[in-house]
């Protein structure tokens, strides 16, 4: 029999799969090249009446461009894709060839963004994509892969404002505390190919979008700044905001220039019918292949949500509470008194995290009709955020592995979290483009002995997290025996955490 963690492993490794660039596009798209030329996407047909071209920008989509090119073969004319720096250099490093484009390809890499950052390197390739765009006829279609990151790597201010001023302005807002839906207003609004305009410099070839989400709830106008999806914001907007931080009357010229040739004309939506976006993988998707594979495991399995978020520290709470509910059902004590009072805590907790869409009641609910007979399955999704307070290494989802350890270790002294030692438990918390913070670990695993075993070695869980070390922690406890390791993945849809319990 395959212990928990083996099972939690194969259910964070098949989550990432399915959202891995080539299984992804080769379920989503296909090609017809015989008679009239078409390009399938999920179903629907777009035919191909004279060419067929290809643009994308974001971490994941080196692969995914890969993976289109096999799929289009010579139909594709040309393409050019803008990828993070270094990027090829580190997939043939770890050995990934099939995320790279083979030698004589049509598609044209340019690497910048360094650090996430727009750079000049950014923007040559940004230039090179508006310059393909605009070249476009009504007879020809634009295939744009987009993932997280895109935003970056697509900077092209709209002339005379220059990138570094378009920089300067958003590092000055957000030193004011704007929000980062107020940057991204700003950012879209002083940008020609972000929110929509690159669908709009397209027109009038037909353009199909294949997008990778990275953000909670899959918004796509928000993913990589929405360049082919209508823009649900105006240049009153951008006003609006440069105006509650004081900055309308010391703007550069550029960007006045800009601003006061807004548009005259009422900003009518502008015509998208020649756009079709499509979102080919999320958080969601990952989390429903995980699910199915854990039903074929034998597991009593259920969805919490693909919108995990909040910090670390609270979301930890929630899982520790979670897990001493499951144990109480597998005991059969969860009827009791003991029962009510882990499902106030949850209850409490979830209203203080605001977790989008989260209807935990009928969560829990569902948590009752399960039998005891079953080993139980709960997964996750989402994206954590850890304050900084230490010096240490670490990463967000090992943080909260470390803390849903101390968390059962210290709920263990209780009359509820007593009942943990009757079940075992595994908790893993994984980041699924293979890489938690600065750390080569995708994540970790965690049993509520954690703690206890630790401080035999003579390790002190406390002080690790005091100073965000949980990467230290997890090196140095068992000989790193309990990091998650993956390698890079080449796709990004969050994280992932998994929940596994048996009698």
């Amino acid at each position: 029999s395959m212990s928990l963690r083996e099972h939690a492993l194969s259910l964070f490794r098949s989550a990432v799969g399915t959202v891995r660039p080539a299984p992804m596009l080769r379920r989503a798209v296909k090609f017809q090249g015989d008679g009239c030329p078409q390009l399938l996407v999920k179903g629907r047909a777009f035919p191909v009446k004279r060419h067929l071209y290809l643009v994308g920008f974001g971490k994941a989509v080196l692969g995914m461009a890969a993976a289109a090119e096999e799929i289009l073969g010579d139909h594709l004319v040309r393409g050019i894709i803008n990828v993070p720096l270094g990027i090829q250099q580190s997939l043939q490093q770890a050995g990934m060839q099939e995320m790279l484009l083979k030698p004589h390809s049509k598609i044209q890499v340019f690497e910048g963004a360094k650090n996430n950052l727009p750079d000049p390197e950014a923007l040559k390739g940004a230039v090179a994509i508006q310059e393909l765009a605009e070249g476009l006829t009504a007879d020809d279609l634009l295939l744009v892969l987009i993932s997280g990151g895109g935003s970056a790597l697509l900077p092209a201010p709209i002339p005379p404002i220059l990138l570094k001023e378009k920089e300067k302005l958003t590092k000055t807002l957000a030193s004011r505390g704007a929000a980062i839906q107020e940057l991204n207003v700003v950012r879209k609004t002083l940008s020609l190919l972000k929110g929509g305009g690159l669908a709009q410099l397209a027109y009038p070839a037909q353009v199909v979008s294949l997008i990778l989400s990275d953000v909670i709830g899959d918004p796509l106008d928000i993913i990589a700044s929405g360049p082919t999806v209508a823009s649900s914001h105006s240049f009153q907007d951008c006003l609006q905001i440069l105006t509650k931080y004081n900055l309308l009357h010391n703007l550069p010229e550029s960007v006045e220039t800009v601003l006061s040739r807004s548009p005259t004309k009422p900003t009518a939506p502008e015509d998208y019918s020649h756009v079709c976006n499509v979102l080919i993988g999320s958080n969601t998707l990952a989390l429903d292949e995980a699910k199915h594979q854990a039903e074929g495991l034998g597991y009593a399995t259920l969805i919490l949500s693909a919108a995990i978020c909040g910090e670390v520290s609270h979301v930890a709470m929630l899982y520790c509470q979670l897990i001493q509910l499951v144990c109480l059902g597998l005991t059969s004590l969860r009827e009791g008194p003991l029962g009510e009072e882990v499902r106030g805590n949850l209850l409490q907790l979830a209203a203080q995290l605001e977790i989008p869409g989260l209807n935990l009641a009928e969560f829990l609910q569902a948590l009752q009709g399960l039998g005891p007979e079953r080993p139980v399955c709960i997964l996750a999704g989402g994206e954590t955020t850890v304050q900084l307070q230490g010096t240490g290494k670490g990463g967000r989802n090992q943080e909260l592995v470390l803390r849903v350890g101390l968390g059962l270790h210290r709920a263990r002294a209780t009359e509820t979290g007593s009942l943990l030692g009757r079940c075992e438990v595994v908790f893993l918390s994984g980041g699924t483009d293979g890489q938690d913070g600065p750390t080569e670990a995708a994540g970790a695993f965690c049993s509520p002995k954690l703690v206890e075993e630790a401080l035999q070695e003579g390790l002190g869980v406390e002080g690790f997290l005091s100073n965000n070390d949980s990467y230290t922690f997890f090196s140095q406890f068992q000989g790193g025996h309990h990091l998650l390791v993956t390698g890079l993945t080449g796709t990004n849809v969050m994280d992932i955490q998994a929940i596994l319990i048996r009698a």
